[in-house]
């Protein structure tokens, strides 16, 4: 599937009259979606899959947002937004029920950090999954804990951060420093003569009641999943990733280590070791 014929986003400078263009696009209904989609598998319909993908440029652009604090440029974060939603769309089995919406996030989601994260490598990131987590969840993390003062970390907040992703506190000063720059808000104006915000030209995510069915299906399924997979760990192994990875409040790998009597290194290791598990597990279902 090729990109020709779509908008391109050139240069960060352009970027509000390509949000202007994308609003262009008319967004498709449930049975106009399906009917293009169907187009497309069955018939290998051109046309089909440029409605397809010119209907879904406005989420490529909301989740392109969310990654601008990484010091990359805007105009390549949605480029590789829309390498994604190309592949979602030639992937997507509409007979399975679910809003294209729904599937293409996580492609687009994926492809983003593929390339935010060969971008990072310059400075030599982390490639094992807690250094990924640490660096797509550091600024989230920092704000839930009142941590927004400029430059290093208190070593309170350091402490706190390194226990809450499960990774060392050198690990977390390192990828705070790394981090440190210019961000931008969603509510910073498109230009300084003007009024209108970024946030005003992105699509409306409020879901209709399609997606929200298709949504409980998927996490249905991956819940089942999740569950069956959680049966091959230890009663410990569980409790941890429980504890840790699937409440909303994490653990602390102090208040683990005092509930089972072991150091936090242990915990940590316990943490990983089943984590592997569990992935392992689930893949091996899902096959």
């Amino acid at each position: 599937m090729s990109s020709r014929g779509l908008p391109a986003l050139s240069s960060d400078s352009g970027l509000s009259r390509y949000l202007s263009e994308i609003r262009k696009f008319p967004l498709l209904t449930l049975e106009e979606e399906y009917m293009f989609a169907k187009r497309l598998k069955e018939h290998g319909d051109a046309e089909a899959a440029r409605r397809l993908v010119t209907s879904h440029l406005r989420l490529v652009a909301k989740i392109a947002m969310g990654y601008r604090g990484y010091g990359l440029p805007v105009s390549e974060i949605v480029a590789e937004g829309n390498v994604g939603l190309m592949q979602a769309v030639k992937r997507f089995e509409p007979d399975k029920g679910f809003r294209l919406a729904t599937y293409a996030m996580w492609w687009i989601r994926a492809s983003i950090q593929e390339y935010v994260l060969r971008s990072w490598s310059m400075v030599k990131l982390g490639t094992t999954a807690a250094q990924k987590k640490l660096f797509f969840n550091l600024r989230k993390a920092k704000s839930n804990i009142g941590a927004i003062e400029e430059g290093d970390l208190t070593h309170a907040h350091t402490v706190k951060l390194a226990d809450q992703l499960g990774v060392t506190e050198r690990e977390v000063t390192d990828m705070n420093r790394r981090l440190s720059g210019p961000d931008s808000s969603l509510n910073a104006p498109l230009r300084s003569e003007s009024e209108s915000e970024w946030q005003d030209w992105l699509a409306d995510d409020t879901m209709d009641q399609e997606t929200r069915m298709a949504e409980r299906e998927e996490l249905g399924d991956r819940h089942d999943l999740l569950s069956n997979a959680m049966s091959t760990l230890t009663e410990r192994e569980r409790d941890i990733i429980q504890s840790r990875r699937l409440q909303d409040e994490p653990a602390t790998l102090e208040e683990l280590s005092q509930k089972f009597g072991v150091s936090r290194e242990r915990v940590r290791q316990i943490e990983v070791r089943a984590f592997e598990k569990l992935q392992k597990a689930m893949a091996g279902k899902a096959a």
